[in-house]
């Protein structure tokens, strides 16, 4: 986002007074080195090398450790640590390397209820993290301590996306969108209040638009220099419950309980192409570095698109229940997924033996 964006309309200046800042009792971290788990095979992750089609991806590892729904996964930059969240009562998440399958730490009673979503500031510095109990909270990763809780949702927050600058959080919940600054901490206002119920957020890679999806089927766009909408697009048939855009920003994808992921062109807003197959709802979508390779998933496993074509290019199948949570890696190397068996799948292809 540019720094006229944020500072020069009157989209980022407060709108109204939030509750701020609640007190919040710290959470407990424990740090639990090595975790038996399910290996398969060894993978070692380096930057800058993807693998552009996926199509002979295989299982390499099962994560074990959730005691509910795994809801929400974060890769950091770096790609060498996977951040996971769910449906424990106790808000639990959990830190994994995703190189060797083992558990670095648990960040206890992070929340008072399910985590509903995680994401990682581009600048490596930052974790934040959503819930049913209406709040978001901020870790730094720099020792994984908690640093401030943003109050002002009144209802549960399922969404969070972060600016390419890592300045800005925006955060999507049952009661609208509001939008905060990461650098000073503070809240700096709200984009749509009380509007449909907002599922679904992505920012575009220039940090220029923001894309919602909710329970209705519409996705909507945001300019987010001016706050001004940009158009509308009555998506789909059920509630969107994912968007995110191409690398290159002129394409977005959005995933639906209408059991279809499609593909929009945001220049024009025209429908470019639908994948179909899934037999239930599509819960969620991630899209590799290459632009190339979509990932899908829901309650019949993970499917692999070539998205130029829209070619089916892999189905992969392991969790025994739906899945509900999936991310590639920045390097393009692993996809991450979670269901509601409360495993978290690490996929990949294995590296050849020199």
């Amino acid at each position: 986002m540019s720094s006229e964006g944020r500072g020069g309309g009157n989209f980022l200046r407060p709108y109204i007074i939030l509750a701020f800042m609640a007190a919040v009792a710290l959470p407990v971290i424990s740090w639990e080195g090595f975790y038996i788990h399910e290996a398969h095979a060894a993978i070692e992750v380096t930057p800058n090398q993807t693998n552009s089609s996926f199509a002979n991806a295989q299982l390499l590892y099962t994560l074990k450790g959730h005691k509910g729904t795994v809801k929400s996964l974060a890769f950091s930059p770096d790609s060498r640590m996977l951040v996971s969240g769910g449906a424990e009562n106790e808000g639990v998440i959990r830190l994994w390397n995703p190189a060797n399958g083992k558990k670095l730490a648990d960040i206890n009673k992070a929340h008072k209820t399910a985590v509903e979503s995680l994401v990682i500031s581009p600048d490596g510095q930052t974790l934040a993290s959503c819930s049913t109990d209406n709040t978001i909270n901020l870790w730094s990763l720099k020792n994984f301590k908690f640093t401030r809780s943003f109050v002002g949702h009144t209802s549960n927050v399922l969404s969070l996306a972060v600016s390419p600058d890592s300045k800005v959080l925006i955060s999507g919940a049952l009661d609208g969108i509001r939008i905060w600054d990461l650098l000073q901490q503070r809240p700096l206002g709200t984009l749509v209040r009380f509007d449909n119920l907002i599922y679904t957020l992505a920012i575009s890679p220039d940090g220029q638009t923001l894309a919602s999806g909710d329970n209705k089927g519409v996705i909507k766009l945001w300019s987010l220099s001016t706050g001004q909408l940009i158009s509308e697009l009555a998506a789909h048939s059920n509630g969107v419950s994912a968007v995110i855009f191409t690398p290159d920003g002129q394409t977005l994808v959005s995933a639906s309980r209408d059991r279809t992921v499609k593909l929009w062109n945001i220049n024009t807003g025209e429908l470019v192409r639908t994948l179909t197959g899934h037999n239930n709802w599509v819960n969620a979508i991630a899209m590799n570095p290459d632009g190339q390779t979509l990932a899908s998933a829901g309650r019949d496993g993970i499917r692999l698109w070539n998205l130029t074509t829209g070619e089916l290019i892999n189905t992969l199948s392991g969790h025994t229940d739906w899945v509900s949570a999936i991310a590639f890696s920045p390097n393009g190397q692993i996809l991450a997924s979670g269901g509601f068996d409360q495993q978290i799948k690490i996929w990949g292809t294995p590296q050849k033996p020199n």
